[in-house]
């Protein structure tokens, strides 16, 4: 058996604005994607964050392309990001494709992954 490597992203705002990303993180961690039981950070969805002049953009990707949740996650997602940093918000879809090694390290551990 082939061991999972988890893979850490850093998004751009950890390094422009680091007082924003907990707060953000706590936000984005009332998104649950409802068939895997898990938040959007554990699964590693937001893919990145960056504070541009008049708003912040967030980057998501999901876990299957066709997700019937989809829509929804985007918008609450949108919706928690702007709570969480007081100000606009931009969610582009991102292209990259889920794998369970961009999981938070331990979030797979009911699934007997890690």
């Amino acid at each position: 058996m082939t061991e999972k490597i988890h893979v850490e992203v850093v998004w751009d705002i950890e390094t422009s604005h680091p007082a924003l990303v907990e707060p953000l993180k706590t936000a984005l961690s009332e998104v649950v994607d409802p068939e895997l039981g898990l938040n959007i950070i554990q699964l590693g969805l937001i893919r990145n964050v960056q504070m541009l002049a008049d708003h912040a953009h967030v980057t998501m990707i999901l876990t299957t392309p066709f997700c019937p949740y989809g829509p929804a996650m985007l918008d609450v997602t949108r919706q928690k990001a702007e709570t969480a940093l007081k100000g606009p918000v931009t969610l582009e879809m991102g292209m990259e494709m889920w794998d369970f090694s961009m999981m938070e390290e331990g979030a797979g551990a009911d699934w007997g992954l890690y």
